[in-house]
């Protein structure tokens, strides 16, 4: 008798994000195992981040067909935990899925981001993953997107978890996966290169200290309103209150013929090899000759 493919998801969004949920759904009824071990709140755009000083919380969460668990701690630490033997008795899982993230990751965002953080730090454990966004665009996309963005990956994990089961997935590499807005109209899966795509944001002084961007709670998924006293409650007199605010960008770089953010506003679910090295080998060369001539 085979035996079952265990799949361990996590994300940044927190635990009770939509897109963690309709993906874990969408795992148990392709009768996958199913772990989770996700952030307890919104951990969004904290990139690598690991919890060094203190004990990391991990509470066991109802959700149905899945052994969960919510953490402490940011997506990287979610990830690595779940993957170590210790969270789940033992149980090394076959594939890590970080998403489905509310906002695409593509070019530089891949650095910002906490879901590609989550698949990276598998990569690091040895354990396989791919990382899952939706690009939501706030007049435009609805919590049933998530829901439909979650079927449109299904076919392409089980193709990872096929190709895991034969040896033949390369292990060089995690993959990067953004999902269009119009997802019933997706022109279907194309392999990219992470392009230089970055949405700008400045500064503005604000006096309300509430989310300014989007995530999933901010998205229009609820019309939940903020308290705003309660908010300001820790701000002294002598603080001043600054929040992001994008920047319309002037001479936008052109995006080139398979990069991933173009790739995916065209409408294709695009699949970026990432691997975990910054190192500019081109530059080399040069570098070793200027050191030499000038010191």
């Amino acid at each position: 008798m085979e035996a079952t493919p265990v799949v361990l998801v996590t994300n940044d969004d927190g635990i009770d994000a939509p897109g963690l949920r309709f993906l874990v759904d969408q795992l148990v009824a392709a009768r996958f195992s199913v772990l989770v071990s996700a952030p307890d709140k919104d951990y969004s755009a904290v990139s690598h981040g690991i919890t060094w000083r203190h004990a990391l919380s991990a509470k066991r969460i109802e959700i149905q067909g899945a052994t969960a668990f919510a953490i402490s701690g940011t997506p990287a630490d979610c990830a690595s935990l779940g993957v170590s033997g210790k969270l789940f008795d033992g149980l090394i899982p076959d594939l890590v899925i970080s998403g489905i993230n509310v906002g695409h990751n593509c070019g530089y965002h891949i650095v910002y981001s906490g879901t590609v953080a989550g698949a990276r730090e598998a990569f690091f454990c040895g354990v396989p993953s791919i990382a899952i966004s939706y690009n939501w665009v706030g007049s435009k996309s609805t919590v049933d997107d998530l829901k439909l963005a979650a079927e449109a990956c299904l076919p392409l994990v089980k193709t990872i978890l096929s190709k895991l089961k034969n040896n033949s997935f390369p292990g060089e590499y995690f993959l990067n996966i953004d999902i269009p807005t119009d997802v019933s109209h997706n022109k279907g899966f194309k392999i990219t290169k992470q392009g230089k795509f970055l949405a700008r944001h400045g500064w503005e002084q604000t006096d309300v200290n509430t989310a300014s961007l989007e995530s999933y709670q901010t998205a229009n998924i609820n019309n939940a309103t903020v308290n705003s006293s309660e908010e300001n409650s820790s701000i002294t007199e002598n603080q001043l209150l600054f929040k992001r605010a994008p920047v319309r960008r002037i001479n936008e770089e052109v995006e080139e013929e398979g990069e991933d953010h173009r790739a995916l506003i065209d409408g294709y679910i695009t699949i970026t090899p990432i691997g975990a090295l910054s190192c500019n080998v081109d530059s080399l060369p040069y570098l070793r000759n200027w050191l030499a001539s000038s010191l």
